[in-house]
């Protein structure tokens, strides 16, 4: 079984190349490939001094970008995603292979309570994690992972589903599931970055915003709208009670609550059927 080692990097010379050389120690045999998302440091220098084969972007195009880019190139029946500034350990890869030959299809680095995310976001990915197992069906420890193993044939279908941005693992993860393929956990460390972390806190509530979202519609849209659409039609159903027993009439209220109520509902279904399009091909 060969293995491919994906990092994507951007401005990430402070810690590329301990990275690199640290995979190559471990996994001589392994195809090590950094994707240079756009740097303006000498990132892919240090990277291919370090023994990597590097794929270059002419500009930024995003992290979900370099993994496919990464992905496209990777030749191996196996590919591991690892971020390029010292979070992930080269020695945890061969756990998540283990796990992998077990017969799963991905394998997640779940990292352990405590690690190097602020308080804000570590709230916010145990959010994701609740929302996700509710909507799959299935306990997901850590649905931001970037540290993965997955068959690599299976990984390409979705290619053209991930985004260019920050929120790959959770769509990669989320079809993985819908597609009825297995997913499993190994708990991992996750060191504290070496560098500047290239995601935007004031950029951070709209993120949290949009992969709810994703988390709902890449699995089972119903299972996020009839929820909301019934307490909706709860809350109309208590006003319009309590209107009419103290006003008797119905109010505009109620009136917006009722079709708030009916709306959302007919948003799900319609997604459910969006959602269902996309995967028609994956059987």
């Amino acid at each position: 079984m060969k293995i491919s080692i994906v990092l994507p990097a951007k401005n990430e010379s402070a810690a590329i190349g301990t990275t690199v050389s640290g995979i190559c120690q471990h996994y001589p045999d392994a195809e090590v490939i950094v994707v240079n998302d756009g740097s303006t440091d000498n990132t892919a220098q240090v990277a291919e001094a370090a023994g990597a084969r590097v794929i270059h972007h002419p500009y930024s195009k995003g992290n979900g970008a370099a993994i496919k880019s990464g992905a496209r190139a990777a030749s191996g029946d196996v590919i591991v995603f690892m971020d390029a500034d010292g979070q992930h350990d080269p020695v945890d890869i061969p756990r998540l292979l283990g796990k992998l030959g077990e017969g799963h299809d991905m394998v997640v680095g779940a990292r352990q309570a405590g690690f190097q995310a602020s308080l804000g976001r570590g709230l916010a990915n145990r959010f994701y994690n609740l929302l996700a197992t509710y909507m799959t069906g299935h306990k997901v420890e850590d649905l931001t992972s970037g540290f993965r193993a997955v068959r690599a044939d299976k990984f390409r279908e979705f290619l053209y589903l991930l985004p260019n941005g920050f929120s790959y693992p959770t769509t990669s993860t989320m079809a993985f599931f819908r597609a009825g393929y297995s997913v499993a956990y190994e708990p991992i460390h996750a060191a504290q970055r070496i560098g500047k972390s290239h995601i935007k806190p004031l950029q951070d509530g709209m993120r949290f915003l949009l992969i709810i979202f994703k988390i709902g519609t890449l699995y089972s849209p119903l299972k996020l709208f009839v929820p909301i659409a019934a307490l909706a039609f709860v809350l109309a159903s208590l006003w319009y009670g309590y209107t009419l027993g103290t006003e008797g009439r119905f109010t505009n209220m109620s009136a917006l609550l009722y079709t708030g109520s009916v709306m959302i509902f007919l948003m799900g279904l319609i997604s459910e059927q969006i959602t269902a399009l996309m995967y028609k091909d994956r059987g």
